[in-house]
Parts: structure tokens; C-alpha cells; sequence
């Protein structure tokens, strides 16, 4: 019997008790109504009519009842321990419940699926994936499919459930990993998608798959660090951090509203004219416009002569706003 046979064996088991229960007063009369209503909407859940004659020779346990079987279960469990049973309950369902039968329909539904990837027709690929799930939820690669084509719909979330229901039926499935990290990756959650690519490269170390992705992962989460290092606001009389090769990230400071105010203040108080003046900033935006690359903001900031004329530019800037304040206090 399939594991859907089984379930449907299971359900009519179940209404047969609840007939029973209503029939010989276990049921309180007042409440038989709305046990037959839910009896009713359980039969019509999983296509099972405890009154039909030829369901009855196939599903019914009789003479055996579901009470005299959980009563087996209740005497099984005095004499052994909870988690041993557990145990064997987990290996009958693995070893049992997915015949060959459904093994083989799940197969041909995921090759259906990926007919429909390929279509790129994602919802029906995921609604075929889904009854191969059904049929044999033990198999990994169908769980790691429909979780690459929630991603191609953009369902990244689900995509990353689905990854792990993947390692769950089978921990070392090295794909599994790949999608988690693809959709991590696609969340932008990149120090996820690095951790996930990493642990699938353990399972498959010669991957080149993986280990693009993970170059790429590990670039955008350095990036990222980057970025929200070079957004923090300069400390007092200081200047911002600087990248690689001395280059300040440009987008980070004209968004930084301390800099942008220390700038206007600069052409407001002509400190700036001065600055531009001077023929060694007039040396290095000739370099700049003549396509001789950007200068090293670094060793700008370490050559004494430029610390002279910033200092000398903040002093000006300084003595022109407390003589502007003084003005305004007179007021």
C-alpha cells in the first residue's frame, strides 16, 4: 500500500471510531452534530467515506480497531523506552511508507518540473515539484529544485526553507547549499551566502560553482563592511577613512552632512578660493582633467605642506564665522 493508501487507511480508521463514539454514548448527544460535521469535512480532506462499502474492504482494520491499536502502543511503550520507539516509528516510516511505485512518479514529476524551468513557467514547475515532495518527501533534489525555482521568481525566502528541508532529508546534498547561498545572496544577506557556500565547498571541495559564488559572496559582504565603515561620521578635526589605494568612497561623503557643512562654510567664508589657489591643488586637478588617474589621498594627507593649507584653511574659515557671529550678537 502507498503512503497515500496509508493515509487514507489512517483517516478511515479515525471516522470509523468517531461513528462509534457517537453511536454508543461515548459522544454526548448535544455534541454528535458537530463531530458529524467535522467527520464529514475530514472525509471530503482526504477523499474518504467511512460508509462506503468497497472503502471498507480496503482501508478497514477490522476486527482490529484504532483503539485496540493504540492500546498496542500504550502496552509497547511500558515496556520500551519513549526515544527507542521513536526510533523504530522514523525507520518503518524511511524504510516503508515510499514505495517504489511512488519513487518512481515522484521521478517522472520532477522531470516534468524541470521541463517547466526550462519553459520558464516557475509556478507550474513548483506545483510539480511539490507532488513529487508529496510522494517521496525523502528525496533531497526535489526540495533543492523547487527551491532554485522559487529564486527564478524571485521567492528567495522560500528558496532558503526549501534548501534546508533539502539538508534535512539528506545532509550532505552539496546543491542544497549552492540554492541557500544563491538566495541569501539574492536577499542580500551576503555573510549568509558566504557561510552557505563555505559549508557546501566542505562537502564538495573541487566545486568551481561554488567557488565563484563564493568569491562573489565574500566581495559583496567586504564591500558591504566597506560602506558602513566609510558612512561614519569623520571624529573631531579628523577625516574620513580611506580605501584601497588611498581613495575615499565619494558617495559616502557627499552624504556625509558634517562634510558637506564644513564645505559650505568653506566657500562661505572664501577659505575655499584660497585653497584652490594654491598651486599645488592647481597641479593635481590638472593631473586629474589631463587623465593622469586620481591622486593618493593618503599621502596628500601626509604631506606636510597639504596639512599646512588645510589648517590654514579651517583658521580662515574659523576667523571669518566669529567675526560673522560677533557682527550678528550686535544686533
Amino acid at each position: 500500500m502507498s503512503a497515500s493508501e496509508n493515509k487514507k487507511a489512517l483517516v478511515f480508521s479515525i471516522l470509523e471510531f468517531l461513528q462509534k463514539s457517537c453511536e454508543d454514548g461515548t459522544i454526548n448527544k448535544d455534541d454528535t452534530e458537530g463531530i458529524e460535521v467535522a467527520m464529514q469535512c475530514i472525509g471530503e480532506a482526504f477523499g474518504v467515506d467511512a460508509s462506503d462499502e468497497e472503502q471498507k474492504k480496503q482501508y478497514s482494520t477490522q476486527p482490529a480497531t484504532l483503539l485496540s491499536i493504540f492500546d498496542v502502543y500504550l502496552k509497547t511503550k511500558s515496556k520500551t523506552s519513549a526515544t527507542k520507539l521513536l526510533l523504530l516509528l522514523l525507520k518503518s516510516i524511511n524504510d516503508k511508507s515510499v514505495s517504489e511505485e511512488d519513487k518512481k512518479e515522484a521521478e517522472a514529476k520532477k522531470a516534468m518540473g524541470n521541463r517547466k524551468v526550462a519553459e520558464r513557467n516557475y509556478p507550474e514547475a513548483i506545483k510539480l515539484y511539490s507532488e513529487a515532495i508529496a510522494l517521496d518527501p525523502t528525496n533531497a533534489v526535489f526540495y533543492a529544485n523547487r527551491a532554485a525555482a522559487y529564486s527564478q521568481q524571485g521567492d528567495h525566502e522560500k528558496a532558503v526553507q526549501d534548501a534546508k528541508k533539502a539538508l534535512e532529508a539528506d545532509p550532505k546534498y552539496s546543491k542544497a547549499y549552492s540554492r541557500m547561498g544563491h538566495a541569501y545572496f539574492c536577499l542580500n544577506k551576503f555573510d549568509d551566502a558566504v557561510d552557505a557556500y563555505k559549508k557546501g565547498l566542505e562537502l564538495d571541495p573541487e566545486n568551481a560553482t561554488l567557488k565563484s559564488s563564493l568569491a562573489t559572496a565574500t566581495a559583496k559582504a567586504n564591500a558591504g563592511t566597506t560602506v558602513e565603515r566609510s558612512a561614519e561620521s569623520p571624529a573631531a578635526g579628523g577625516l574620513p577613512n580611506l580605501g584601497a589605494g588611498g581613495m575615499p568612497d565619494l558617495g559616502s561623503l557627499l552624504n556625509n552632512p558634517g562634510l558637506m557643512n564644513m564645505a559650505q562654510q568653506m566657500m562661505q567664508s572664501g577659505a575655499l578660493d584660497g585653497l584652490m589657489n594654491n598651486p599645488n591643488i592647481a597641479r593635481m586637478a590638472q593631473q586629474m582633467m589631463g587623465g593622469g588617474g586620481a591622486p593618493n589621498f593618503n599621502e596628500m594627507m601626509n604631506n606636510p605642506e597639504m596639512m599646512r593649507m588645510a589648517r590654514e584653511a579651517m583658521n580662515s574659515m574659523n576667523n571669518n564665522n566669529n567675526n560673522n557671529d560677533n557682527s550678528n550678537n550686535g544686533n
